[in-house]
Parts: C-alpha cells; structure tokens; sequence
C-alpha cells in the first residue's frame, strides 16, 4: 500500500521541514511514501466557503478514484498509537492501492472533500498548526509501522 500525505500550504520552519524529512526517510523502510505540499489559494478578499471551495478542488484533483482517502480534522475520530497502528494495518491487509491522508488549509474542507473522505483523523481535542501536525503525522505513522513490525521505537 502507498501512502500520499496530501497538504496545503508549504511548511515555512526550518525545523519543522527537517523533523518531517527525518521520518519520511525511516517510512521508506516500510512503506511508499508520497508527500506534496500544494502552494496555498491566494486569497485576497474570499469568505472562507469560497478559499475552502478552490482548496478542495486543489485536492480533488490529486485524487484517483480508488483511493481511500482520510481527512486530518479536528472533529476526527482519536486514535491511540497501537489504533492507528491496526489501522494502517487493517487498510494493507484489505489489498488498497494507495491510502491518501490530507492535511487541509485553515478553515478545513469543502463540502465536496468532506463527502468524498472515508473519515476523519484527529490527533488531539487541542488545535496544532497545519505546519506541526506534518510532523506529528509523519512521525505517528513511521511509530505506527514500527509497531506493526515489532520493534522497538514505541513502548507502552
């Protein structure tokens, strides 16, 4: 299974592009990995229904039409690391070409996005930048396929 992690707007911190470079060079070990950051919808004047809109088609256009696709959204399903893990692993083992994980702009999705998704993810009840939340999910799913494989980066 290929995993595309999907984000809009690029990732400005220097640390943060380095911590996110870092695991997606330890995913290789496991899985294909993808990972594109789309340049951000200017925005000069639009309501956010409007920028969400020409987001979400932004993202549509990525999408292949058996991809399964989940939304990383603050009103998402929580997930412990070991979840997440079955997760990963529930979707290998159901034969998925390709899982597409989507990091959304500022004032979340479309409605055609939203309709489109399999689910949604939320990592926490607290509110991350759409900058760190790249890191914190690259590193979840490198600990996730770490677990998968019995090793030993993730302890309970």
């Amino acid at each position: 299974m290929k995993i595309f992690i999907l984000c809009i707007g690029k990732t400005h911190s220097s640390y943060l592009k380095e911590g996110i470079g870092i695991y997606l060079d330890r995913l290789k070990h496991y899985a294909k990995v993808e990972y594109l950051e789309l340049p951000d919808v200017p925005n000069k004047g639009l309501l956010p229904e409007a920028l969400k809109q020409k987001e979400g088609e932004l993202i549509m256009k990525h999408l292949k039409a058996d991809d399964l696709l989940f939304l990383l959204d603050e009103k998402g399903e929580e997930f412990s690391s070991r979840e997440f893990a079955l997760l990963l692993q529930k979707r290998m083992n159901s034969g998925l070409k390709q899982m597409v994980l989507v990091i959304g702009g500022a004032f979340g999705f479309s409605k055609e996005v939203y309709q489109r998704a399999e689910g949604k993810i939320s990592f926490s009840r607290m509110t991350f930048s759409h900058e760190m939340i790249r890191l914190l999910l690259t590193e979840q799913l490198y600990r996730g396929f770490s677990i998968l494989k019995g090793e030993g980066y993730h302890h309970d």
